[in-house]
């Protein structure tokens, strides 16, 4: 028998225990692999997409947005929600162009992260933008957030001293540490 097989949990039944506008959160009654029954609740998330920005020059481009669950300004890389039967290239790039104003020629996906896995399905597929072009924000109605560059050796020091917290910037940070140095190259 395989670990899978010894690790798996079998849903048996559930029900939406709150459907919001943004989230959903299930309640599941589930086998345990010893047979047991308990319930697992979690949060149902659609996927998100989050944009490596990478200018010629070797900086970076981040935001700084205020998130209202930790009420404080969190420094993160532009990222946003995917929509139902958007292709995730796609939402990469009107993420990018309504954020930050910017678009990009040369686009990489880089790799996928599940940021919240004990109590969330949600996914991020991150993506490494360069051929940057300024352009004019289009923000949505009730977002606000400033842009504004560091290098990557800044990035890194801002990941290091705890000024950057937000977990898919984190992972972007390093992988673009690697990609920079010639290390690791993303998908083609």
């Amino acid at each position: 028998m395989d670990s899978q097989s010894q690790l798996k949990e079998v849903r048996l039944d559930g029900e939406v225990a709150y459907d919001g506008k943004f989230l959903k959160v299930s309640r599941d009654r589930i086998q345990l692999p010893d047979g047991k029954v308990t319930h697992r609740e979690y949060i149902r998330h659609p996927g998100a997409v989050c944009i490596l920005p990478l200018f010629d020059d070797g900086r970076v481009l981040l935001e700084r947005q205020f998130r209202y669950p930790n009420d404080k300004v969190f420094i993160e890389f532009p990222a946003g929600k995917i929509d139902l039967g958007e292709e995730h290239l796609a939402c990469a790039q009107r993420e990018l162009e309504e954020e930050t104003g910017y678009t990009a020629s040369d686009w990489r996906f880089v790799c996928t992260i599940h940021n919240a896995i004990a109590y969330s399905d949600e996914h991020l597929e991150l993506f490494l933008a360069r051929g940057l072009t300024a352009g004019e924000q289009k923000l949505d109605d009730g977002e606000f957030l400033e842009t504004f560059t560091v290098t990557v050796p800044e990035l890194m020091e801002m990941v290091k001293s705890g000024e950057i917290t937000d977990v898919k910037t984190i992972i972007g940070a390093f992988w673009l540490e690697k990609i920079v140095s010639g290390t690791w190259t993303p998908a083609a």
